[in-house]
Protein backbone atom coordinates (compact mmCIF):
# COMPACT_ATOMS: atom_id res chain seq x y z
CA UNK A 1 0.00 0.00 0.00
CA UNK A 2 1.26 3.46 -1.02
CA UNK A 3 1.19 6.72 1.01
CA UNK A 4 -1.81 7.93 -1.13
CA UNK A 5 -3.99 4.64 0.11
CA UNK A 6 -3.32 5.01 3.93
CA UNK A 7 -6.76 4.51 5.25
CA UNK A 8 -5.28 7.06 8.49
CA UNK A 9 -4.90 9.74 6.04
CA UNK A 10 -8.00 9.11 3.10
CA UNK A 11 -7.35 8.68 -0.82
CA UNK A 12 -5.27 11.79 -2.28
CA UNK A 13 -7.53 12.99 -5.21
CA UNK A 14 -5.50 14.58 -8.49
CA UNK A 15 -6.98 18.09 -8.76
CA UNK A 16 -8.55 17.10 -11.79
CA UNK A 17 -10.81 14.77 -10.14
CA UNK A 18 -13.43 17.56 -8.57
CA UNK A 19 -15.43 19.67 -11.43
CA UNK A 20 -14.20 23.00 -11.44
CA UNK A 21 -17.16 24.70 -9.09
CA UNK A 22 -15.96 21.94 -6.47
CA UNK A 23 -12.63 22.56 -6.55
CA UNK A 24 -12.90 26.48 -6.07
CA UNK A 25 -15.41 25.70 -3.64
CA UNK A 26 -12.79 23.47 -1.75
CA UNK A 27 -9.56 25.90 -2.23
CA UNK A 28 -12.03 28.92 -1.14
CA UNK A 29 -12.97 26.76 2.50
CA UNK A 30 -9.37 26.65 2.42
CA UNK A 31 -8.46 30.49 2.59
CA UNK A 32 -11.10 31.44 4.27
CA UNK A 33 -10.80 29.07 7.33
CA UNK A 34 -10.49 31.05 10.17
CA UNK A 35 -6.65 31.14 11.61
CA UNK A 36 -5.51 30.89 8.44
CA UNK A 37 -2.55 33.87 8.54
CA UNK A 38 -0.86 34.80 4.60
CA UNK A 39 1.36 37.63 6.35
CA UNK A 40 1.15 41.18 7.18
CA UNK A 41 0.01 42.39 3.81
CA UNK A 42 -3.59 41.77 3.14
CA UNK A 43 -4.75 39.64 -0.23
CA UNK A 44 -7.95 39.09 -2.06
CA UNK A 45 -9.75 36.06 -2.44
CA UNK A 46 -9.06 35.52 -5.90
CA UNK A 47 -5.23 36.05 -5.39
CA UNK A 48 -5.20 33.47 -2.62
CA UNK A 49 -7.34 31.06 -4.65
CA UNK A 50 -4.94 31.48 -7.49
CA UNK A 51 -1.75 30.56 -5.05
CA UNK A 52 -3.42 27.51 -3.71
CA UNK A 53 -4.39 26.24 -7.43
CA UNK A 54 -1.04 26.89 -8.34
CA UNK A 55 0.27 24.65 -4.81
CA UNK A 56 -2.19 21.97 -5.79
CA UNK A 57 -0.70 22.14 -9.38
CA UNK A 58 3.06 21.97 -8.25
CA UNK A 59 2.35 19.00 -5.67
CA UNK A 60 3.27 21.68 -2.95
CA UNK A 61 -0.25 20.93 -1.32
CA UNK A 62 -2.54 17.60 -2.10
CA UNK A 63 -6.55 16.87 -1.98
CA UNK A 64 -7.03 14.21 0.34
CA UNK A 65 -10.44 12.68 0.87
CA UNK A 66 -11.32 10.80 3.96
CA UNK A 67 -13.92 8.17 2.91
CA UNK A 68 -15.08 7.54 6.76
CA UNK A 69 -16.25 11.02 7.28
CA UNK A 70 -16.49 11.96 3.34
CA UNK A 71 -15.17 15.12 3.74
CA UNK A 72 -11.99 16.65 1.26
CA UNK A 73 -9.19 18.65 2.35
CA UNK A 74 -6.37 20.17 1.45
CA UNK A 75 -2.80 19.62 3.40
CA UNK A 76 0.41 20.58 2.30
CA UNK A 77 3.17 18.28 0.59
CA UNK A 78 5.42 18.99 3.66
CA UNK A 79 2.30 17.68 5.89
CA UNK A 80 1.82 14.72 4.54
CA UNK A 81 5.54 13.53 4.85
CA UNK A 82 5.54 13.70 8.37
CA UNK A 83 2.82 11.83 9.35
Amino acid sequence: MDDTDDPRRGTELPVDALSPEALRGLIEDFVTRDGTDYGAVERSIDDKIRDVLRQLESGEARIVFDPEGETASITLARELSRS
